[in-house]
């Protein structure tokens, strides 16, 4: 991932309502219409979130029967979170040399 790729995933995850439906589609496949009855909004709102969700990668719609159902894709959000730990990682060394320098100087 790199670039426009990260904003776009975390721009996804960064709205409450795509974050909610992001964990009902990890714990269950599940429609849009099945969505809406869940949350306080539309199905077309859902589509929308939905919509947005897909292209970041985080989630795919699969045929079931007459509907289709979205399920959360794992991998985007593994990848998603290792890059936050490697910018965690980087931190934490730059914290680590501001600590050792500051107290070299003492």
């Amino acid at each position: 991932m790199s670039g426009t790729v990260d904003v776009e995933i975390f721009a996804a995850l960064g709205d409450a309502t795509r974050w909610r439906i992001l964990q009902k589609v990890g714990r269950e496949p599940s429609s849009a219409s099945a969505l809406a009855e869940q949350l306080p909004i539309t199905r077309q709102a859902i589509m929308r979130h939905l919509d947005v969700l897909e292209r970041a990668g985080l989630v795919e719609s699969r045929r079931h029967g007459r509907e289709r159902r979205y399920v959360a894709l794992g991998a985007r959000l593994n990848a998603a979170a290792r890059l936050l730990d490697d910018l965690g990682a980087g931190w934490d060394t730059r914290l680590a040399s501001i600590k050792s320098a500051a107290e070299n100087e003492a």
